[in-house]
């Protein structure tokens, strides 16, 4: 399983995705699996690897959480959770995505 994250310059919202991604990981029991994490620092980038906002998950180069008509762009990224829109997804969420 490839995992990237992607995030723009100085994002606030790094550290908690990365720690969040990596209890993700460890609760479905993929402990020693790596991922990366890319910094989008132009408009181009932002295209060519359909960023929709900081921090965004690639599972195998697949963004599960990706909405139909958001623009590609540098700029935080807002997720549905079932506790309202927030930074990142919830755990459970993110769990979710990386069983399936």
């Amino acid at each position: 399983m490839d995992i990237e994250m992607l995030v723009v310059p100085d994002c606030p919202n790094e550290e908690p995705a990365a720690a969040r991604l990596r209890e993700a990981l460890n609760g479905i029991g993929l402990r020693d699996t790596r991922f990366t994490t890319r910094v989008i620092t132009d408009q181009a980038e932002a295209e060519r690897y359909r960023f929709t906002g900081s921090p965004t998950f690639l599972i195998d180069g697949h963004d599960p959480f990706a909405e139909r008509g958001r623009p590609f762009g540098l700029a935080c990224r807002v997720y549905r959770t079932p506790h309202g829109l927030a930074g990142l997804p919830t755990p459970d969420q993110l769990r979710r995505a990386l069983a399936g």
